[in-house]
């Protein structure tokens, strides 16, 4: 009877007045959540007080005291929605009304009722993927949560539900760019004729859109002069044009589970501007030499020609043949004898780079093999080969080229910039290593020699525990147009220049060598630029994430409950238990702590070691090998739940 009594409404507000008040972000549970203030204390909010919020919402809240001496948020001033823009399933309608769930693992318990746009012409059934952004919030509005339909995404029974969803959430484009009519332009460059020389490519047997070819010959002393002929996509797009803002805007080609989603349009990519063999095509060269030390020579020629591909090979065959294995043999004798120098080149610079810079180590790709209805039959993994690593020698020579030509000419470019260790995390890395016996000086870990001293140290462990724990310690790559150096890659700088079909910062750094070649002079690339590239990295990058976690759990979720046995990598550790990688197929899992240990009060973990302890002894620990079933996988949001049936192996 009480209830909306406009007295008492004034006497709640003159008494909420007088509260204190505080500014925090939401954390949701359950049934009930929590107001993680900016000073790191955390308020309580009941059941009631959470149909107000959302799990990331930023609030301001009026803090009571209950009869339990317990402080209680009450929400009262939305400053932002964690919802806004959101991808969603539409689940019912009722009358002009359907209701949406987000596709959110930690707001997916909220149904939210909603209308289509005014301007959306599409007839929406259940189960439809769609777009959504909020309309209307309990705290600004005074009213539950409302949506409105913006975009239409995909029919629930599309095979390509996984991709298009994905792409929508991120917002990238599905489709490749519309061509145009392209012509080779004039710009002012002499083009030598090498259509006569054997360059040859070496790519993946199904690649199309092929961006290098090499030529090796050997001089005297042993020296190596490699030359590296790069597609020249920059001949027929011209700054500012409409192409070329088409390709600003993507800045790279999205490579995804069963095809790709290229940054320029298929004719150019796949076609004018491929080096396939037999057809001449416009470059742009970098020719040095290699000594036999493995040394880059300082005299570095960059220039325009016209080359034409002698072989299209592929990586497996070339690898079969170079280890005495199956039945590929090069067409002929000249391309033998440019498989045999570019080996060569490999190895010495191998070498060189063990020796004096930094090496990876050898990952396998994981292929995901998909049939005409989009769904994986199987999912192979390849291990990078000796013909991989042939092109990858040769086209880090020529981006360490770049480099140093960019810099001297011109001081600037787009460099890939790794700077190892921050001062704190230097800190941190040195007192871990201290305790496992490994004596380091925190000032020279942060310098590019200590960095390479320290891991060429922990490559000489007998496991990769050490290395693998101090990873996550190291900073992210930076796409800059200042050089500086990559501690990964253990060198002074590096810009790279070998993808300009797919990547838009080489088709920058191609502009850029080609206004040294004519002795111009150009203004620095502006750094809103390279943060643009550096965020749709980032964005492809959490695409292709998403979607092959979507494509694992389908995949996997035959094996849920089975027999079956996977070896896998332990990758992380934390409080709720432990991550790790399938080894045969690359997927990634959760072993909860339960399935640990079942007596909790046992079981200790250690983030900063990267451990797993009973009774305080060491079971588990980062890099650790061991043998796992799959439980359970959570299609809902993808996830994949791992039990382990053998300790280490």
């Amino acid at each position: 009877m009480l209830q909306g009594n406009p007295l008492l409404k004034q006497l709640k507000k003159q008494l909420n007045a007088k509260m204190p008040r505080v500014e925090g972000v939401v954390k949701c549970t359950k049934n009930f959540g929590f107001l993680e203030a900016n000073s790191k204390k955390n308020y309580f909010i009941p059941p009631t007080n959470m149909k107000k919020v959302i799990h990331g919402d930023r609030i301001i809240a009026v803090i009571h005291t209950s009869e339990e001496k317990r402080e209680i948020a009450e929400p009262e001033i939305l400053i932002e929605s964690f919802l806004k823009r959101f991808i969603g399933k539409v689940i019912q309608k009722k009358e002009n009304n359907f209701f949406i769930i987000p596709d959110h693992p930690i707001v997916k318990q909220h149904i939210i009722p909603c209308q289509v746009a005014t301007n959306l012409q599409h007839n929406f059934k259940i189960g439809d993927w769609a777009i959504a952004e909020i309309r209307k919030h309990p705290l600004k509005d005074n009213c539950g949560l409302y949506a409105e339909l913006t975009e239409f995404i995909v029919r629930e029974d599309d095979s390509l539900v996984p991709w298009w969803v994905t792409l929508s959430r991120y917002n990238l484009e599905r489709h490749a760019p519309k061509a145009e009519n392209v012509e080779l332009y004039n710009d002012h460059l002499i083009r030598k004729d090498l259509t006569d020389i054997n360059f040859i490519t070496v790519d993946n047997s199904n690649t199309e859109d092929m961006d290098d070819a090499v030529y090796v010959e050997e001089i005297s002393d042993g020296k190596l002069r490699l030359n590296v002929a790069i597609a020249d996509p920059t001949a027929y797009i011209s700054e500012g044009s409409k192409l070329d803002k088409i390709a600003a805007q993507r800045a790279f080609t999205n490579y995804l589970p069963g095809f790709n989603i290229p940054m320029l349009p298929r004719e150019i990519s796949d076609n004018i501007c491929s080096l396939h063999p037999h057809v001449p095509r416009p470059v742009l060269v970098c020719s040095v030499i290699v000594n036999r030390d493995g040394t880059i020579s300082h005299e570095i020629i960059f220039f325009t020609a016209w080359i034409t591909s002698k072989a299209k090979l592929a990586y497996n065959n070339v690898s079969d043949w170079l280890e005495k294995s199956g039945n590929w043999v090069p067409p002929n004798d000249q391309i033998a004898s440019q498989l045999h120098l570019l080996h060569d080149l490999c190895l010495i610079r191998k070498k060189w780079r063990q020796d004096h810079a930094l090496v990876f180590h050898d990952r396998p790709d994981y292929r995901f093999i998909i049939n005409k209805k989009n769904e994986v039959t199987d999912i192979i993994a390849e291990p990078r080969r000796i013909a991989n690593r042939m092109i990858e020698e040769a086209m880090i020579v020529a981006n360490i080229c770049a480099a140093k030509v960019l810099y001297e000419n011109l001081g600037f470019g787009v460099y890939n910039v790794h700077t190892g260790f921050d001062a704190v995390k230097a800190e941190q890395v040195s007192s871990l290593l201290a305790a496992h016996g490994i004596i380091v000086d925190t000032n020279n870990i942060r310098t590019l020699e200590g960095f390479c001293l320290l891991k060429r140290k922990l490559n000489e462990q007998p496991t990769r525990y050490l290395e693998s724990l101090i990873r996550r310690f190291q900073s992210s790559t930076e796409i800059t147009t200042k050089p500086g150096p990559h501690f990964v890659l253990g060198l002074e700088c590096y810009a790279t220049w070998t993808s300009p079909i797919r990547k838009y910062g080489d088709m920058i750094n191609h502009r850029l060598l080609k206004i040294i070649i004519k002795g111009e002079k150009t203004i620095c690339p502006a750094e809103t630029l390279t943060t643009k590239i550096s965020e749709m990295r980032r964005l492809n990058r959490l695409a292709e994430r998403d979607i092959t976690d979507w494509l694992y759990a389908d995949f996997l979720s035959r094996f849920a409950g089975t027999q079956k046995k996977f070896t896998a990598e332990i990758i992380d550790v934390a409080r709720s238990g432990m991550r790790i990688r399938l080894l045969e197929n690359g997927a990634s899992a959760f072993i909860p702590k339960l399935f640990i240990h079942d007596i909790p009060n046992e079981l200790t973990y250690s983030y900063e070691n990267g451990t797993v302890l009973i009774k305080n002894e060491i079971i588990y620990r980062i890099s650790d090998m061991i043998k796992v079933s799959i439980d359970e996988v959570r299609r809902e949001d993808r996830s994949i739940i791992a039990r382990p049936v053998c300790a280490f192996i």
